[in-house]
């Protein structure tokens, strides 16, 4: 059997067939989520009819729809109860009438970071282990936790989910969530201009001729010994391990997975998050294995194909 996917990144639609536990079939649209995603969903239609034709599927061989969403998810009654700056017109979205008016198939929506960690779970670092958090450093800063083979959703379906909003610093930045000093609020994508042009030495730093304040310049001017930098990642990664050290204490898991696209600097984030958290994190049983995500991309459409097998 196959399963369409559809993960709601908030640069890009990621939109696949898979079969087996492999993507036969992908395609990507720029997702304009400020806009929302019900004026992207003509187009979404169209590529996913291309995605089929292009594989042979039919209709009968499709298992579901699989949509992962950077949102709180009620996957009792597959709707989407909150979701924080970006495709605010799903809240409330049938999403089982849309995929039955189409191909005549269910839709099955999880949280993305949980469809991450599942993907992960099946077929990455997580394999073999079923006591897992999982977080996700990027644009946001997104978790969740699987506590004895089940994901963790809770009574009103946030448990797990909200590790980038941990508070980290009493005294910090307004978060887009409404909290202060937030994991997210204090290292994201979105928080760091921010943090290089509040800096009070910005002027003779080498980013500041630069359009483009993203992770691979800082971490990149890390590397070269830039004062500001080195201060600026330290900064994001003591917020890091603070979040990750408060999530091994709320769901005592054996693991811990980092993604997102921020772990192209992995060979500096793991060993610094190992340090703090062997230090800090009140692990009596033994150490905490952090390890970096084995997909970049694809745990969060895997995840949902799983979801989607039958009696997974």
């Amino acid at each position: 059997m196959k399963a369409i996917v559809l993960d709601l990144g908030g640069t890009r639609l990621k939109l696949g067939i898979i079969s087996g536990g492999n993507i036969i079939a992908e395609t990507v649209l720029p997702s304009y989520s400020k806009n929302g995603l019900l004026p992207r969903l003509p187009d979404v239609e169209i590529a996913i009819h291309k995605l089929l034709q292009s594989t042979n599927t039919e209709a009968a061989e499709l298992t579901g729809v699989g949509v992962s969403i950077p949102g709180i998810v009620d996957t009792k009654n597959m709707t989407v109860l909150s979701i924080n700056q970006k495709f605010s017109d799903v809240v409330g979205f049938d999403f089982n009438q849309w995929s039955q008016k189409n191909w005549g198939i269910p839709t099955v929506l999880e949280n993305d970071a949980r469809a991450a960690l599942i993907g992960e779970w099946q077929y990455g670092a997580g394999k073999n282990c079923d006591n897992i958090v999982l977080v996700t450093l990027g644009t946001g800063i997104g978790g969740a936790a699987m506590i004895e083979g089940k994901l963790l959703h809770g009574k009103h379906f946030q448990a797990g989910c909200l590790g980038g909003h941990f508070t980290v610093n009493l005294h910090g930045r307004k978060c887009t969530c409404g909290n202060t000093g937030c994991v997210e609020s204090e290292a994201s994508s979105w928080v760091l201009p921010e943090l290089f042009k509040k800096h009070p030495d910005f002027a003779s730093c080498k980013a500041s001729g630069e359009a483009l304040l993203d992770f691979e310049l800082l971490f990149r001017l890390a590397s070269q010994n830039d004062k500001v930098a080195i201060e600026i990642v330290n900064n994001c990664l003591d917020a890091w391990s603070a979040g990750i050290i408060t999530m091994i204490h709320a769901y005592d898991p054996e693991m811990v997975i980092i993604g997102g696209g921020v772990m192209k600097s992995a060979d500096v984030i793991l060993p610094y998050i190992q340090q703090k958290v062997t230090e800090r994190a009140w692990t009596p049983w033994g150490n905490m294995e952090i390890k970096a995500a084995r997909f970049t991309d694809e745990a969060g459409q895997l995840g949902m194909a799983h979801l989607l097998t039958p009696n997974p």
